[in-house]
């Protein structure tokens, strides 16, 4: 009867925002214009960084990998929520849910390895700068880079296997936006104990591990500041840092909160705006928080301006 069923069921329904059909031209816009913001404003980031080589360091290094990965993942749910809003068949394929669900959940594993790779980037710069070149050199921040990718993928091979392992018998509607894994395990008819057991135990060294990676580099960042002696010192050496706090803060609180805990506390209303905020917003937002204060890319840009604006013709008496 297990395969029979995951047979016969060929594709998913995506009921989303469904039930707000007063607001779906609205959602449209303002999630059209979202996107819009968030792959110019990483796009922005990845140029500027390539393009001058005073950022050519381990810091901006990660920043680039960080705004690839928000355009990634954005990318993976965002058009197709698009699409839904504006047509009648919200459907999506049986493979399509299953390409999706693998690359979100790779993408974000990666940024969350990702935050905690800045995090020790920041830890040695300021804690260690004497030793910073030696330790932050370039084969050391690209295998830290290359290890979160590599963790992320791993991580998305196990929860795809085991999601797309369960059988679903008949009831193809997903009470969310887009395939992934708590929806999912709430609309499969078989034991998702196995999975909630990965679910939680994966979490904690995609999750956990990294986000107490921050806090305990964090805490010895702020220590160091503290002792410096200069105010205009401590305020140069904090606003390295300030950017990826609050990223840190924004991501780390809504993925852990969609992710590590038991599905049985699983809400379609309180979680789906949780998601909204680390899969839509933030990407946003990461743009703009990084270069709203960042002395470095408005340098970068000023420089750049001037390199690229066309020469003004002479007139010749």
């Amino acid at each position: 009867m297990e395969g029979k069923n995951q047979t016969v069921l060929s594709e998913f329904i995506i009921l989303g925002f469904s039930d707000l059909t007063d607001l779906q031209f609205l959602l449209f816009t303002i999630f059209f214009l979202t996107y819009i913001c968030t792959l110019g404003g990483n796009i922005f980031i990845i140029l500027v960084t390539v393009a001058d080589p005073h950022l050519h360091t381990p810091m901006y290094h990660f920043l680039r990998n960080l705004a690839f990965l928000d355009i990634c993942y954005t990318t993976t749910n965002v058009p197709q929520m698009m699409v839904h809003l504006l047509s009648a068949k919200k459907s999506i394929s049986y493979l399509g849910c299953m390409a999706q669900l693998f690359a979100f959940i790779f993408f974000v594993g990666s940024e969350c390895l990702l935050l905690g790779a800045m995090a020790y980037d920041r830890y040695v710069a300021i804690c260690k700068p004497l030793r910073y070149s030696v330790i932050m050199n370039r084969a050391q921040y690209g295998r830290l880079a290359a290890s979160c990718w590599t963790g992320g993928f791993l991580n998305s091979v196990v929860h795809t296997a085991l999601t797309f392992h369960l059988p679903f018998c008949g009831n193809n509607q997903i009470q969310y936006f887009f395939c992934d894994i708590p929806p999912l395990l709430l609309l499969s008819c078989g034991d998702t104990s196995v999975n909630e057991l990965a679910l939680l135990s994966i979490g904690v060294f995609i999750g956990w591990a990294p986000f107490l990676g921050i806090v305990l580099s964090y805490l010895y960042i702020i220590s160091t500041i503290l002792r410096i002696r200069s105010s205009e010192g401590r305020q140069k050496a904090f606003a390295t840092c300030a950017s990826h706090l609050v990223i840190v803060l924004l991501y780390y609180g809504s993925a852990i909160f969609t992710y590590v805990r038991p599905i049985s506390t699983y809400s379609l209303e309180k979680d789906r705006l949780i998601s909204v905020l680390y899969s839509v917003i933030t990407p946003m937002l990461n743009p703009v928080i990084y270069t709203l204060r960042n002395k470095d890319i408005k340098g970068a840009v000023k420089v750049l301006g001037r390199r690229w604006k066309p020469p003004i013709p002479s007139l010749e008496m």
